[in-house]
């Protein structure tokens, strides 16, 4: 069960479920709470999970005009500020992985750690591995029709206005995020990047971001698409865990993060 906060830019709803150090889950665009099914068990055994909903997703409200990372990466901070009251570890997936990216960045007293699942730093048609694919994206299309059915199942502004977010949303990934390398070598929280080795997002652009973040770690989970998370969650629940646990092994042979060298190998 869920229940609604009143947030500065939008009533928003969430869920809350475990105990222990704070967890919020951060679904993916067009998507909803449901996509976390196989990750929720194993993580509230662990963590007190929250997991807000945002704008225009799921049980909480369009809002008038665009959508934007941006602002849902607000909202996301005025979340933690009123119901989770302190730091929390950021486990984002898609666009939600996106929101985390952003909120680390603005707010880093309020993050302990994050997992960037299929994240991007540069809009869609910069970032995906088949750009052409945005093309084909409406309202309509059959490959949408998983999405419209969780939306219009708990929408509160009803099935008709499926096609409103669905444009919005596209019009956001097609034009954002827009986050330079410079900002994402600001995240000073421990970051983990993680992909599938046939993503939505580009192999090279995901490493360029794994590059752009210091001391991050990079996980390539094999044979998954961008829905890593419910094509091989056994794996993908691993690899979150083991991040969030526990302390990085000492390395006995690095390169990358060797003392006196700069993120690309060279003698700084």
């Amino acid at each position: 069960m869920g229940e609604y906060v009143e947030l500065p830019g939008v009533k928003t709803w969430y869920e809350a479920e475990g105990a222990g150090d704070p967890l919020l889950l951060l679904h993916g665009g067009l998507c909803t709470n449901e996509t976390w099914g196989a990750q929720r068990a194993d993580l509230a055994a662990r963590y007190g999970l929250f997991l807000p909903e945002r704008r225009g997703h799921g049980h909480t409200p369009d809002v008038e005009g665009p959508l934007s990372y941006q602002d849902m990466a607000d909202d996301t901070i005025a979340f933690m500020e009123s119901v989770v009251a302190g730091p929390a570890h950021l486990v984002g997936w898609s666009d939600g992985g996106i929101v985390a990216l952003l909120v680390a960045i603005a707010r880093p007293d309020l993050v302990r750690k994050v997992v960037a699942m299929g994240a991007n730093f540069l809009p869609g048609p910069e970032s995906v591995a088949a750009p052409a694919l945005l093309d084909h994206m409406s309202a309509d299309a059959p490959d949408m029709a998983a999405f419209r059915g969780m939306y219009e199942a708990v929408s509160p502004d009803g099935a008709e206005h499926w096609p409103v977010v669905v444009n919005k949303v596209l019009d956001m990934i097609r034009t954002q995020p827009t986050i330079s390398t410079d900002d994402l070598a600001c995240i000073s929280v421990p970051t983990l990047v993680l992909v599938g080795d046939d993503d939505l997002i580009a192999l090279e652009h995901t490493i360029a971001l794994y590059r752009a973040i210091p001391d991050s770690q990079l996980a390539v989970v094999p044979g998954t698409s961008h829905a890593l998370p419910m094509e091989k969650p056994e794996q993908v629940n691993r690899l979150i865990l083991d991040f969030l646990t526990n302390d990085p092994v000492p390395r006995m042979l690095p390169v990358r993060r060797a003392r006196g060298t700069s993120s690309d190998g060279s003698p700084a």
